[in-house]
């Protein structure tokens, strides 16, 4: 641990089951993180990595949904990586955690445990917005959690690809005007793809899609049905409430 840490908080996810020390300015986990661990599929034995991890959101929500599973943390951020390691101890779930960079060489990828076809899940939040049509963030943190450079989806997949097994399941979330950039990164390679939609009531246009691709498939593109984060009242919807509060997984 690098004992630089900025000042941090602790916040509960998951109904209070998961604990996760955040920075108190800067990027924090949110939403996001809790659906796509709902929307991550895996089983007991699997070896599962979490790429750009952060503080550990999204990986360690998905572990503390299924036991026996082996995850790995792939974060490049030391700060962030510090405190993923810290949040793996205070959720009493076993982690190991990668100083990589997405974008590093395979070379460095194979040095540090996930060579090729090491991996039967790889979940992952890349920043996904358009510097074009959103204006960045002052906090350099934010930004660049948030911020999508060119090319920066089809390395994440590349590297997604590289350590899949045949067969490995790569979920992920995106911003849902972006749908033709997902479906072009996932062209080599993938199939098998399911979408499903993230609505903030049934009333407006999906925000978010959350995506499921099988590495080597060659079946078809699935839409699946929208979820709604709320219901006509205003209220939390029942399938979001179940994976918001209480882990539950996202059917596809």
């Amino acid at each position: 641990m690098t004992g630089n840490l900025p000042e941090y908080g602790e916040d509960a996810f998951l109904g209070g089951r998961l604990r996760l020390y955040q920075p108190v300015s800067g990027h924090r986990a949110g939403h996001d993180a809790m659906l796509l661990a709902a929307a991550t599929p895996g089983k007991s034995g699997d070896h599962v990595v979490d790429f750009g991890a952060g503080v550990g959101a999204a990986g360690l929500a998905l572990a503390t949904r299924l036991a026996g599973i082996g995850l790995t943390l792939v974060e490049r951020d030391e700060n962030l990586a510090d405190l993923a390691c810290r949040n793996a101890i205070l959720n009493g779930i076993e982690a190991r955690i990668c100083a990589l960079d997405i974008a590093d060489r395979a070379e460095a990828f194979a040095a540090a445990g996930l060579g090729p076809d090491s991996a039967d899940v790889v979940l992952m939040n890349p920043p996904f917005n358009d510097p074009v049509r959103h204006r960045p963030s002052p906090d350099q943190s934010r930004r660049a959690a948030h911020v999508s450079e060119p090319a920066m989806l089809e390395a994440w997949v590349h590297a997604a690809r590289r350590v899949l097994k045949p067969g490995g399941v790569l979920s992920l979330i995106w911003r849902s005007d972006g749908l033709a950039e997902v479906l072009a990164a996932l062209g080599r390679g993938f199939g098998g793809i399911a979408i499903r939609p993230v609505h903030p009531d049934a009333g407006k246009a999906a925000i978010r899609i959350l995506v499921r691709a099988v590495k080597g498939s060659r079946a078809p593109l699935r839409i699946c049905w929208g979820l709604m984060l709320s219901d006509e009242a205003g209220l939390p919807g029942k399938e979001a409430h179940d994976v918001l509060a209480g882990g539950q997984i996202l059917a596809f």
